[in-house]
């Protein structure tokens, strides 16, 4: 009875807040492409963090951080979201659950309205399956990612967020403004386009021999295949026995954009920003043997995977995979 009490009402409203959610969205674009380009910032990192923060509003995941840190973004609008999401949220609040948007798909039949959301679950679980067994965790262009500042902020974990300068000094000034605390967490700039950003790294504290987590989240899809393989050796090479990569890599369809149409329209919105896909690996036929074989050419082992979309009718378009050093 509440689902269909829900129901009418969320038509209701929606039906009200249709010029409304224009708004909502024209004012979420505009902070997020242009505001962006501006402050010289990815814009990609606000699309992140805006599904975290409605994750959280929805109650789908706890990210107290996030809900702080998103108000105060200048190039976010957590207004044009409500605007947005209000007939959605009352429904939730209703029925207790959520319906259409946000929604958390099951395993395999995931589409790219759960990107987001499945996505940040399924790093979720690899990462809390072994931070009791790590001694440090380095978040690689870490952006507006706020996993240090939630549960692993009580954790024995050495915290380390990499970025480039622009991008961490942006962050740390709206963590500041957001009043989240940043004193457990080693920020350290550095390009990684440069041979000696790891060199950054260990000058800033990272021990070697200690097992690390490495999460490398929304990166691997924006180089080119040597780039990719070059960071893998780095790690490698870096890292003590039992270290783990956490990763998502994209399947080449994904990134070409030949079986998705809602890429080709997005492609104006990454020139805007100066980000561009360029890197997957061909999943069309067994996407299971296409990761392993990438993986082990780069003598590292697979973990845990969550492949998503293998079960719909276009099929696998991405992975989140635990590599294990």
């Amino acid at each position: 009875m509440r689902n269909i009490v829900a129901l009418i009402i969320f038509i209701f409203l929606q039906t009200l807040f249709i010029p409304l959610a224009i708004i909502g969205a024209i004012l979420v674009g505009y902070r997020q492409l242009i505001v962006s380009k501006n402050l010289g910032v990815s814009q990609t990192a606000i699309e992140i963090i805006n599904g975290r923060w409605t994750m959280h509003i929805f109650g789908l995941r706890e990210d107290h951080a996030a809900a702080k840190l998103t108000p105060v973004l200048p190039n976010s609008s957590t207004f044009g979201l409500w605007l947005a999401l209000a007939p959605l949220y009352v429904y939730y609040r209703i029925s207790g659950s959520t319906r259409w948007y946000p929604v958390i798909a099951k395993a395999g039949e995931e589409g790219i309205t759960n990107l987001v959301l499945n996505r940040t679950g399924y790093f979720d679980k690899i990462i809390n399956n072994a931070k009791n067994q790590a001694e440090q965790f380095v978040i690689m262009g870490a952006g507006l990612d706020t996993r240090a500042y939630n549960d692993l902020k009580n954790s024995s974990l050495g915290i380390f967020e990499l970025d480039q300068a622009i991008t961490q000094q942006y962050k740390l000034e709206c963590l500041e403004k957001a009043g989240i605390d940043t004193s457990h967490v080693t920020f350290v700039e550095t390009d990684f386009s440069q041979e000696s950003w790891f060199g950054s790294l260990v000058k800033a504290g990272y021990d070697p021999s200690k097992r690390t987590i490495f999460l490398w989240e929304g990166v691997t899809l924006y180089l080119g295949e040597g780039a990719v393989r070059k960071t893998l050796r780095k790690l490698k090479a870096n890292a003590a026995e039992g270290s783990l990569i956490v990763t998502d890599i994209y399947a080449s369809r994904f990134v070409s954009g030949d079986h998705a149409a809602w890429l080709q329209a997005s492609l104006p919105i990454l020139d805007t920003t100066n980000e561009q896909l360029s890197f997957g690996l061909d999943m069309a036929d067994d996407y299971q043997q296409a990761l392993k074989s990438f993986v082990t050419s780069e003598e590292l082992t697979l973990g845990a995977t969550y492949f998503m979309g293998y079960k719909t009718k276009k099929g696998t378009w991405m992975v989140v995979a635990e590599l294990k050093v």
